[in-house]
C-alpha cells in the first residue's frame, strides 16, 4: 500500500480562500455525475472528450461518430473526465490536500493557467509517449502531478500527514512528494519492460510533475521565495490504525 497523503501543515498567507481549488473540485464532481447519467450510447461518445494519442501526434482519424472538439481541445476536456469513483476520489484529495497553497503562491487566475498548462503538459507527454495508442487518457492527474510538483519546489519541508500502512506519520513533503514521483517512474520502467502498466498514464504524471516544477518558478508571486522554509522536516509517528482497505484509483 503506497503512503496516502491526509492533510498538510501548512496555512495560506496571501489568500483568504482557495476559491479556484474548490471550483476545479465542484467541476470535475459534476462533470462525473454528468458521465454517470449518460445512456450507453452517449458515454461511449464522449470518448471523443479523452486525448487519444494515435489521433493527436499519430495521424490517424477519428471515426466521425465519435468526432466531438479538434484533438488538440481534448487535452483540456480529458481531464475533467474520469474514470470511477475512486479515480475522481484519489484526484480531488491530492488536489484539495496541495492545491491551495500553490494557489495561494501564484493568485488565483495565475493558479488557473497553471493547472491547465501542466494538464495538457502531461497529455501531450503521454501522447508523445504511446503515440499509436488508440485508447483515450482521461483524469485530472497530469494537471495535479504539475501541481504537486510546484509544491515540491516551493514548500519541501512542509510536513504531510500520511497514512502509511496502519500508522500516521508526519512527514516532510520532499519524502512523500519524492516518493511520489520516484513510484510514476519506476512504474513506468516496469511498462517499458513489458508489463502492462495498469491501465494508469504514467507519462502524463511524469510530464505534469515535471512541467509543475518548471512552471511554477516564473508564475509564482515575485515576493515568494523558491523553496519556502514551512516547518521542520521531521518525522513523527501519530498512532496505529485499524486496517484500512486497499484501494486505488486507476487511468491518469
Amino acid at each position: 500500500m503506497a503512503p496516502l497523503p491526509l492533510k498538510d501543515d501548512n496555512p495560506l498567507r496571501k489568500i483568504r480562500f482557495q476559491y479556484v481549488t474548490v471550483a476545479l473540485i465542484a467541476i470535475c464532481g459534476a462533470v462525473f455525475l454528468w458521465q454517470l447519467s449518460l445512456d450507453e450510447a452517449a458515454a461511449a461518445a464522449s470518448y471523443g472528450l479523452g486525448t487519444i494519442p494515435a489521433v493527436l501526434v499519430g495521424g490517424r482519424e477519428l471515426d466521425p461518430e465519435l468526432f466531438i472538439i479538434p484533438a488538440a481541445l481534448t487535452l483540456v476536456t480529458g481531464m475533467f473526465l474520469h474514470g470511477g469513483g475512486m479515480h475522481l476520489l484519489g484526484n480531488m484529495l491530492f488536489l484539495w490536500i496541495f492545491g491551495d497553497n500553490i494557489e495561494d503562491a501564484m493568485g488565483h487566475l495565475r493558479f488557473l493557467a497553471f493547472y491547465l498548462l501542466c494538464g495538457v503538459a502531461g497529455g501531450l507527454a503521454h501522447a508523445v509517449g504511446n503515440p499509436q495508442s488508440e485508447f483515450p487518457v482521461i483524469g485530472a492527474s497530469g494537471a495535479i502531478a504539475g501541481v504537486l510538483g510546484a509544491y515540491l519546489v516551493l514548500h519541501p519541508k512542509a510536513r504531510v500527514l500520511t497514512l502509511f500502512i496502519f500508522y500516521l506519520v508526519r512527514l516532510p513533503a520532499f519524502v512523500v512528494l519524492g516518493g511520489w514521483i520516484g513510484l510514476q517512474f519506476l512504474q513506468l520502467l516496469s511498462m517499458e519492460s513489458g508489463g502492462d502498466g495498469g491501465g494508469v498514464a504514467w507519462w502524463a504524471h511524469i510530464g505534469g510533475f515535471m512541467a509543475g516544477m518548471i512552471l511554477v518558478v516564473p508564475m509564482r508571486r515575485k515576493e515568494i521565495p523558491v523553496v519556502n522554509p514551512v516547518g521542520r522536516p521531521k518525522t513523527a509517528f501519530i498512532r496505529r490504525r485499524s486496517r484500512v482497505p486497499d484501494t486505488e484509483a486507476r487511468k491518469r
